[in-house]
């Protein structure tokens, strides 16, 4: 006896569900409105590419004099661009670099030399030097030695 009540309940509720189910399909169809999945989709003139910023006048008139007493600083950056994730050479732990010191030549290969530097408020860099991204800083080095000239914290924040 408890079996068919506890069967009858079950149906009764089954029945119920899609009923309601049912009749609020009704009214929303009734109201006008339809499924975003059954809408056709709207026409969308998708993005133009990517047009590259043009280089700004004089951008590689590299001076060929180095002003250490002016480039020699560790700076804080007045503006932070998130650009990416940074991956450090293999091997090598976090660190904060400052100006002065030996920035070993696996951080100034390649794939951590910042080309565009005028798009991030970086100077112009003198004949013989790059700007390198080391995490969220930016380090001018040197590229005979890897001297650090000149350090600006948090450029890529």
């Amino acid at each position: 006896m408890a079996r068919a009540t506890t069967r009858g309940l079950v149906l009764a509720l089954i029945l119920g569900l899609v009923a309601g189910s049912a009749s609020a399909e009704q009214e929303h169809e009734r109201s006008g409105a339809t499924h975003p999945q059954a809408r056709a989709p709207e026409p969308h003139p998708g993005p133009t590419g990517y047009q590259r910023p043009a280089e700004p006048q004089g951008w590689n008139a590299r001076p060929a004099a180095v002003d250490r007493g002016a480039l020699q600083h560790n700076f804080q950056a007045a503006r932070s661009y998130k650009i990416g994730p940074y991956h450090r050479p293999a091997g090598w732990v976090q660190r904060r670099w400052a100006f002065g010191q030996i920035l070993p030549r696996a951080y100034w290969a390649t794939p951590y030399i910042v080309a565009d530097y005028w798009l991030f408020g970086l100077e112009v860099p003198p004949a013989g030097y790059e700007w390198v991204r080391v995490g969220a800083d930016a380090m001018l080095v040197n590229t005979l030695n890897g001297e650090i000239l000149q350090a600006e914290y948090g450029v890529f924040g």
